[in-house]
């Protein structure tokens, strides 16, 4: 917990702002299917299931913040179409992708067990997100505390 949390604004908080751009189901799905592999539009509306304009919407997102881009490809005798990349930026929010879907797989997968286990392409073993200091490895969340950061804006 943060010292004093009560004397500092949360109006420039990092986590609200990446809820704004990453927080809703729709747009996480799209991003799970994009860790995944798919990369068009027909590929996420038939894994997905949701509307298409949803969908578009979502995508647009995701592209306005360079989490997707958009490439061109021209199946033969077609028009031009995009298909959805992840970018760097993307492929930033793998670790809290798997570390949401670790939490779902302790808690809310069916009896059977997980649908899908995130492994190491190299050796096949599966793989987790972790808290790490930068100096002492792997910690738990019960040994983490928050300071002010360099952005933190004091309540006057």
């Amino acid at each position: 917990m943060l010292e004093n949390r009560l004397d500092y604004s949360a109006e420039n908080c990092s986590l609200m702002r990446t809820l704004k751009i990453v927080g809703e189901r729709w747009t996480l799905l799209v991003l799970r299917e994009a860790f995944l592999g798919l990369r068009r539009f027909d590929d996420f509306q038939r894994a997905i299931g949701c509307a298409r304009n949803v969908l578009t919407a979502r995508l647009e997102r995701l592209v306005e913040h360079e989490i997707l881009e958009r490439v061109p490809y021209r199946e033969p005798g077609m028009r031009r179409r995009d298909e959805y990349r992840l970018t760097k930026k993307g492929m930033d929010l793998a670790t809290a992708t798997i570390a949401l879907l670790q939490w779902g797989d302790r808690y809310v997968a069916d009896t059977a067990g997980p649908p899908v286990i995130a492994v190491h392409g190299a050796c096949g073993r599966p793989v987790r997100a972790l808290l790490a200091c930068q100096q002492h490895g792997e910690v738990t969340p019960y040994h983490v505390r928050s300071i002010a950061g360099p952005g933190a804006k004091k309540i006057a």
